[in-house]
């Protein structure tokens, strides 16, 4: 069994802005919110503990893991989706520049890229790569990934066969089971 959970919330989530890669640290609220999510988790069988690299997931797995006395390993297969050129923009405008584009990332259409950046299809690859991995390591199994909305949304797309699944909303610091 493996444990999906979103990261907490970061100040971008907060204003509606596309994070992609950077390195976005979590907010006093996104804080409170990995708290809580430690404390669901304890809850939970949990043998290994993944993340993703970037900040905002390291970070909410750490007071996870402090909670539930597991050391984060990183996976890099659950990284957000490299969002390109819209990197650092708004939710806003985006949908006004590109109404179009931006329904398709609402809905993770597959087939959808971000101008500069990775498609939907490329990054549902990479996650399924790493949860085939995980769940090869039977031993370490029930395992949580701390990672991002586009990467829970993918995954439960693949888990469930409904492609509209990518159009979920997964709020921050959610625990999905797959």
């Amino acid at each position: 069994m493996i444990h999906l959970a979103r990261h907490g919330q970061t100040a971008y989530n907060a204003e509606g802005r596309f994070q992609g890669h950077l390195p976005v640290p979590l907010d006093d609220t996104g804080r409170a919110q990995a708290r809580d999510l430690a404390e669901t988790v304890a809850g939970v069988e949990v043998r290994t503990l993944v993340c993703s690299p970037l900040a905002r997931a390291r970070e909410t797995a750490e007071i996870v893991g402090a909670r539930i006395g597991l050391v984060p390993e990183e996976d890099a297969r659950f990284t957000e989706t490299d969002t390109g050129d819209w990197t650092d923009r708004s939710f806003a405008e985006i949908k006004a520049e590109d109404p179009e584009g931006f329904h398709r990332y609402e809905i993770s259409d597959p087939a959808f890229r971000y101008p500069g950046g990775e498609s939907f299809a490329e990054q549902s690859d990479r996650v399924q790569a790493g949860l085939r991995d995980l769940r090869a390591r039977a031993g370490d199994l029930p395992a949580l990934v701390v990672c991002h909305r586009g990467v829970i949304r993918l995954a439960l797309a693949v888990a469930t066969g409904d492609h509209t699944a990518g159009g979920r909303d997964i709020g921050n610091a959610t625990l999905v089971t797959v």
